[in-house]
C-alpha cells in the first residue's frame, strides 16, 4: 500500500514508519520543518511538505494513498494554553481526510486517547463510542477532541474503513518526551517523587513499538467502524511510578495534597489525579496484537529516564 501519515516523524510515528516499510508498504508522511522531511528521508519514506492547517495538502496526499494514519496532533499549542484551537484544527484535518477517502473503501485509522474515558473504573473498546458517552467532566477542548473520534466511527457510513486506535498517556521508551518524561522532571526540580492522595490512581500503558505495530494492524485489518486500545498493560499505579522515579533520583517519593497538585505538577496536575484504567481484549482478539516489549515500571528501571541528556 501507499500509505499517508501525518506526524509520520514524530514518537509514535517514527516507530510506524519502519514497520510499514518492512512490510512491502510505500509511506508518505507529512513534513512540517526541514528536520522532520530530513528524518523520514532517511527512514526511507517520500516527504510531504505542510502543516495540519494545509487542508488542500492534506486532501490531494490523502486522495493519492491507499489509506490513511493520522497520527499528528499540536501539542505544541494544546499545552501553551490553546487546547481548544489544536481540537479545532484536528476536526478539520479528518473533515478534509473523510471527503478525500469517502466512497473509497480504504482504511483510515486516528490516534486518540485512553486517560479520562471513564474515570475510576476500566474502560472497553465498548465505551465513548457515541457523543452522549462523553464524560461530564471533560473540558471543551477535550471534548472536541473525542467527537473527532466520534466523527471518525461515522465515516464507516461513508464507505471508508475508519478506526479509532486510543492510546494510553503514556507511550513508553527510550527517547520519550511525554508524560513520564515530564514527571522525571517535576521530580528531579522538586527534589520529591510525588503522587496524589493514596497514590492507587491507574494509568495504563505501552511500549512504543508495540503501539507502532498495532497502527500497522489497524491499518491492515481493522473493520470499518472499529475502536481499538494499545493498552499492554490495563493499569500501573501512578505510586509505583513515583517509587521507581525516587529510587533512580535519590529522591524521597511522598503523596502530594491534591489542593497542592496544581503548584507542584503544573501542566500535569489535571492528569496525575486520574484513575483511568483500560483494557485491550477485544483489540487482541480481533487483530492478534501480543504486545512483547517491556512494561512501564521495567522501561523505567532500565535507566534512561533518568539521564540528563534525556529531558
Amino acid at each position: 500500500m501507499r500509505v499517508f501519515v501525518t506526524g509520520a516523524s514524530g514518537w509514535i510515528g517514527s516507530a510506524l514508519v519502519p514497520e510499514l516499510i518492512d512490510a512491502g508498504d510505500q509511506v508518505v508522511g507529512l513534513a512540517r520543518s526541514d528536520a522532520s522531511a530530513a528524518a523520514l528521508t532517511k527512514a526511507g519514506a517520500d516527504v510531504v511538505r505542510g502543516t495540519l492547517d494545509d487542508l488542500d495538502v492534506l486532501r490531494d496526499a490523502a486522495g493519492a494513498s491507499d489509506g490513511v494514519v493520522h497520527l499528528a496532533f499540536k501539542h505544541d499549542t494544546a499545552f501553551s494554553g490553546g487546547f481548544q484551537d489544536a481540537a479545532d484544527a484536528d476536526r478539520r484535518a479528518v473533515e478534509t481526510f473523510g471527503e478525500a477517502l469517502a466512497g473509497s473503501g480504504r482504511p483510515f485509522v486516528l490516534a486518540s486517547g485512553l486517560l479520562g474515558l471513564a474515570p475510576g473504573r476500566l474502560s472497553t473498546e465498548a465505551d465513548g463510542r457515541t457523543p452522549d458517552q462523553l464524560p461530564e467532566h471533560l473540558p471543551s477542548g477535550p471534548r472536541t477532541r473525542m467527537g473527532t473520534a466520534h466523527l471518525t466511527l461515522t465515516l464507516a457510513d461513508r464507505n471508508i474503513r475508519s478506526s479509532v486506535l486510543r492510546l494510553p498517556p503514556t507511550v513508553h521508551g527510550e527517547g520519550d518526551h511525554g508524560f513520564m518524561a515530564a514527571l522525571v522532571g517535576i521530580a528531579r526540580d522538586k527534589g520529591v517523587a510525588g503522587y496524589v492522595g493514596d497514590g492507587s490512581q491507574r494509568w495504563p500503558a505501552a511500549h512504543r513499538d508495540d503501539v507502532g505495530h498495532l497502527f500497522r494492524l489497524a491499518l491492515e485489518g481493522a473493520p470499518a467502524g472499529s475502536v481499538l486500545h494499545a493498552a499492554a498493560e490495563e493499569g500501573v499505579p501512578i505510586r509505583s511510578v513515583a517509587e521507581v522515579i525516587g529510587r533512580h533520583l535519590d529522591v524521597p517519593t511522598r503523596s502530594v495534597p491534591a489542593e497542592e497538585a496544581a503548584e507542584h505538577f503544573t501542566w500535569l496536575a489535571g492528569f496525575i489525579g486520574l484513575d483511568s484504567p483500560a483494557s485491550s481484549g477485544p483489540t487482541r482478539e480481533l487483530l492478534g496484537w501480543r504486545p512483547t516489549r517491556p512494561g512501564l515500571i521495567e522501561d523505567l528501571d532500565k535507566g534512561h529516564y533518568f539521564r540528563t541528556d534525556a529531558r
